[in-house]
């Protein structure tokens, strides 16, 4: 289980770990503890809350270390999935090319401009947020990482190779799978006790945006792909940051 911890936060966060043999035994439960990659990541963006608050930094500081806190403790991997992704979607082409793009180190103009689209959407909807928003959409953090190790061990993968093939085929997949609906459980209940409303909605806006990937990548690719993992987890981090910020601001209206 240790090795297994070490794997999951040296292979989707930059945070130092001790070293450890990459083979199938130790992988067995690496992606049990992915969502704890999440849960970092959501207590930093409240720890930089409080320390903007009381150093008194202004808001587009403090919005833009809400933005790029993530990319620094993943190192931009799910980004990198989500730029690919973005490439190959809008490439138009069979599936066999789409997945040629996906394995292609060169950036796209596709890519470059969803790149910028995305960090001009998160700016302004992180600008937004506030109070019970900010706790809900740090947990979830946790339920997108959640929602994306139990897409690894239930999607079919689109070829034999690659990122999430290996952790899908090491992976004892029943326990994982199980232990990912305890985290979405957990989660959600976490979520609606922050703020009923608006953590209601958003657990069904990351439900939602699942469904959207799963049969998108079935139609679109034959399956998932370790970048197709990243592009979901950047698309459902950023739609339940608008479906709390939009829902707040609905409900303050009425």
């Amino acid at each position: 289980m240790w090795n297994s911890f070490k794997i999951a936060f040296s292979m989707y966060s930059k945070i130092p770990m001790p070293k450890t043999d990459w083979n199938k035994e130790n992988m067995k439960y690496a992606m049990v503890f992915f969502p704890f990659v999440g849960l970092v990541i959501g207590m930093l963006l409240v720890l930089w809350s409080f320390i903007s608050a009381k150093l008194l930094i202004g808001a587009i500081l403090r919005v833009v270390g809400y933005v790029v806190m993530p990319v620094l403790v993943t190192g931009g991997i799910h980004l990198d999935g989500f730029v690919d992704t973005m490439d190959a979607i809008n490439s138009y082409q069979p599936i066999e090319r789409k997945l040629e793009i996906l394995k292609d180190s060169h950036i796209g103009a596709f890519a470059l401009i969803s790149c910028v689209i995305y960090f001009l959407l998160s700016l302004g909807v992180w600008s937004e947020v506030k109070g019970d928003s900010l706790i809900i959409l740090g947990i979830g953090f946790i339920l997108s990482r959640a929602l994306s190790s139990l897409g690894i061990v239930t999607i079919p993968c689109a070829k034999n190779s690659g990122l999430a093939s290996s952790f899908s085929k090491a992976s004892e997949k029943n326990r994982v799978k199980y232990a990912m609906y305890i985290y979405i459980l957990v989660s959600g209940i976490a979520m609606i006790l922050v703020n009923r409303i608006l953590g209601s909605a958003c657990i069904i806006s990351a439900i939602l945006t699942f469904i959207y990937y799963k049969n998108m990548s079935i139609k679109k690719f034959g399956g998932i792909t370790g970048d197709l993992a990243g592009y979901f987890l950047q698309v459902c981090e950023l739609v339940i940051a608008f479906t709390a910020v939009i829902l707040s601001k609905l409900i303050h209206i009425i």
